[in-house]
């Protein structure tokens, strides 16, 4: 590991139209299971990473490029994954598509920016500007109602007079952990913390079930502009959490036929809404 990138080297392999997986080797918390195999004069070859150890150590990326050679070729391939158990796919013809192969890597992990975030016993503290308590995993939130009710229609609802909780000195709220409330509520807070790639899908399951959605329309932004979650869940995250803005540029991600045909083949595209499935088959439809 020099300069922070992690380098590897494979052994030879020779590949064929019967090959499959050729070499599964680890380096420095990475794990790769390289497979290839030979169509005609077309090589196809597959990189499966799992790279969760180093995901769990805060790297929210890994950058880098894959050469692949054999005796006539050398052939580089850029490399961005976002997701554990990411999958690189490179296929390139080769007028000798024969003879032992090997690949090498260079990559780079990228470690999540430590925010500057106040502590949940600071941010719901009590003082004179909050006027309710909400008890999440027996611990005690100091809130301000209106604060509460501006950016949430059910927050609105529980403070109301309609409700019996309303009225109560403390309200109880039931399953979810206080870790989970407390970050719904840091990102649009006094002082608030942004959204990144690690948090965003817990912060749009919560904010939908808490109707708040400034939260959501903020996480659009940030998989707009920011993250580096790829196309496919981006997609599926869009549709899943009303975003149109999102689906509209996930679907034109789909900009090649192979990306479109991938995208109809994986699990996340029987996950989508019926109207966004047919987006989907559209956008193949353009190839054709």
């Amino acid at each position: 590991m020099a300069n922070g990138a992690i380098v590897y080297r494979s052994d030879y392999h020779s590949v064929n139209e019967h090959t499959n997986v050729l070499e599964t080797k680890s380096c420095y918390k990475i794990k790769c299971i390289w497979s290839g195999r030979i169509y005609g004069n077309q090589y196809n070859f597959t990189w499966k990473f799992n790279w969760n150890k180093l995901k769990k150590q805060g790297v929210d990326e890994i950058t880098g490029h894959i050469y692949v050679s054999n005796s006539y070729t050398v052939l580089k391939i850029d490399v961005e994954l976002t997701e554990n158990n990411q999958v690189i796919t490179k296929e390139f013809g080769s007028s000798h598509s024969d003879g032992d192969v090997y690949y090498t890597y260079s990559l780079t992990p990228h470690y999540t920016p430590v925010s500057e975030k106040p502590s949940d016993d600071e941010m719901f503290a009590p003082s004179d500007q909050n006027d309710a308590i909400l008890i999440v995993d027996g611990k005690k939130l100091h809130v301000n109602k209106t604060f509460l009710s501006y950016h949430s229609e059910f927050f609105r609802a529980l403070f109301s007079s309609n409700y019996k909780e309303g009225q109560m000195d403390e309200i109880p709220i039931g399953e979810v952990s206080y870790e989970d409330f407390a970050l719904l509520l840091s990102t649009f807070y006094p002082n608030p913390v942004f959204v990144t790639d690690a948090t965003v899908e817990k912060i749009l399951e919560l904010a939908r079930r808490f109707l708040v959605s400034s939260v959501i329309k903020v996480t659009e932004h940030h998989l707009l502009n920011m993250s580096k979650i790829d196309n496919q869940k981006m997609l599926w995250l869009a549709d899943e959490y009303g975003m149109p803005a999102l689906l509209e540029k996930s679907i034109r991600g789909l900009d090649t036929l192979a990306k479109a045909k991938q995208m109809k083949k994986s699990q996340k595209y029987d996950q989508l809404s019926d109207k966004t499935k047919l987006k989907v088959f559209d956008r193949l439809m353009d190839f054709i």
